[in-house]
C-alpha cells in the first residue's frame, strides 16, 4: 500500500479513526471463545486468558502467536482452517454481541457535528457487518476491514487506508482502539493514540502503548472529546 497521505493541516478538525471489537461493540470475549473452539477443532488447548492477550491482532497474526505458545507449527493452510472455525464458531455467538454503553450515541454526535471518522478493524466484513448495523453506521462511513488491507494490526495499514478513504492526513486523526495492538499501529501510523478500557487491556498497559488518554468505554469518551482535541457545538 503507497505511504503518501493527504498534506497536513494545522486548522483541520481531528478526524477519528475506531477499531471496532472491544472499542464500540462488546465482542471481545465471544471473539476469545469462538477462537478457543477453533483451536480445539484443531487439537490444541489453550486457556482464555491467553487467547484474549491477542485480539485485535490480525486473525494470521493471532493464529501464528497462539500456536507459536505451544510450540506447534502451522501452514498456510491450517491457518485458513482456523480462521473458517472461527468465524463459524463466532456466528454462533454473535446475537450476544451489543454495542458498547455510549458507542451509538457517540457515532450520531459526530455524524451531526459534521466530525470525519472511519472504521478500521482486523476482523473480515463477514463478522463485522453484523456490528456495523447494530451500530447504524451509514454507507457513507468508510470501513477498512482485514479483507481489504494487508498486512493488519499491529502494522499501522489499516488506520493509514482509513485516513485515505476519509482524503485526510494520518497527523490529523486521533485512532480510538481497545487493545495495545491497535495503539501500537497507531503509533507506527504517527497518529494520536487513545484507549478505552472496554476490551479488557488496562490503563496501564494503554498508556505504555502509546495512549495519550485512557477512557472507560464510548460514552466516557463521549463526555471528554474535547480532551482529545474535538471541540463540537451545540447540535440539533
Amino acid at each position: 500500500m503507497s505511504s503518501k497521505q493527504p498534506s497536513h493541516s494545522h486548522d483541520a478538525v481531528p478526524a477519528i479513526l475506531f477499531d471496532l471489537d472491544g472499542t464500540l461493540i462488546d465482542s471481545v470475549y465471544q471473539h476469545v471463545l469462538a477462537w478457543r473452539e477453533a483451536l480445539e477443532r484443531s487439537g490444541t488447548r489453550l486457556s482464555v486468558w491467553r487467547i484474549h492477550r491477542r485480539i485485535g491482532m490480525s486473525g494470521g497474526l493471532l493464529i501464528n502467536a497462539l500456536l507459536r505458545e505451544t510450540g506447534h507449527e502451522i501452514t498456510s493452510a491450517d491457518a485458513d482452517r482456523l480462521q473458517k472455525w472461527h468465524a463459524e464458531a463466532y456466528a454462533k455467538l454473535v446475537s450476544q454481541v451489543r454495542p458498547l454503553p455510549g458507542a451509538v450515541e457517540l457515532l450520531s454526535l459526530l455524524t451531526k457535528a459534521n466530525v470525519p471518522y472511519a472504521i478500521a478493524t482486523s476482523g473480515v466484513m463477514e463478522s463485522a457487518r453484523p456490528s456495523l448495523e447494530a451500530l447504524k453506521i451509514g454507507g457513507g462511513v468508510p470501513v477498512v476491514t482485514r479483507d481489504q488491507v494487508t498486512p493488519a494490526k499491529p502494522d499501522p495499514d489499516l488506520f493509514l487506508a482509513a485516513a485515505a478513504r476519509l482524503g485526510v492526513s494520518i497527523f490529523d486523526c486521533v485512532v480510538v482502539g481497545d487493545s495495545v495492538w491497535d495503539l501500537l499501529a497507531a503509533r507506527r501510523a504517527r497518529a494520536l493514540g487513545v484507549g478505552l478500557a472496554s476490551g479488557g487491556y488496562g490503563q496501564d498497559e494503554l498508556e505504555s502503548a502509546g495512549a495519550y488518554r485512557t477512557y472507560e468505554d464510548p460514552l466516557d469518551l463521549l463526555n471528554h472529546l474535547d480532551e482529545v482535541g474535538v471541540r463540537i457545538r451545540s447540535v440539533e
